[in-house]
């Protein structure tokens, strides 16, 4: 814990992102593989997310799902990419005034897999376009993730069966 308060304190980039998303591109939906679940995701499964780019307002609209107590349970929220960032940093709003920050760490080059994160690490999605993932690019992608200052070992695997 006092490593992460530390890294909160003095860490003032926060991970890397990369350098540019193609916002159309990236809508669709995404399936979680693992994430570091907040109180909000505990006890999920089959959990996804679908973005769908609304052009007249220039956000992407989000509706994440997943199936809890055998019931699905769904959210949405607004995503507006911020300036500058080449679409990598999106501020993401729930409930009209949650909001939350949203990092693209890592992109696969064909969109298939997706790294996300907020900016002190403390929330972290491996995101896939299919339910599974190959389990050699799985620790591969955990490799980023720690070359990027993530703590990996708090990772769980998302159930998507």
């Amino acid at each position: 814990m006092f490593k992460n308060l530390l890294r909160k304190y003095f860490q003032t980039s926060g991970p890397g992102t990369v350098p540019e998303v193609d916002v159309l591109r990236y809508c669709g939906t995404w399936y979680e593989v693992a994430a570091i679940p907040g109180k909000q995701q505990r006890g999920c499964a089959n959990t996804k997310a679908e973005y769908t780019f609304d052009a007249v307002k220039g956000q992407v609209m989000v509706r994440n799902s997943c199936k809890r107590k055998g019931r699905k349970a769904s959210i949405r929220a607004t995503a507006v990419p911020v300036a500058g960032s080449g679409n990598a940093k999106l501020i993401v709003t729930f409930f009209r005034w949650i909001k939350a920050d949203y990092w693209v760490v890592g992109l696969a080059e064909d969109y298939s897999w997706a790294l996300v994160s907020n900016p002190d690490g403390s929330r972290c999605w491996m995101l896939s376009r299919t339910p599974y993932m190959d389990e050699t690019l799985y620790r591969e992608l955990l490799d980023q993730l720690r070359l990027k200052g993530i703590d990996t070992s708090r990772l769980v695997k998302t159930s998507q069966g």
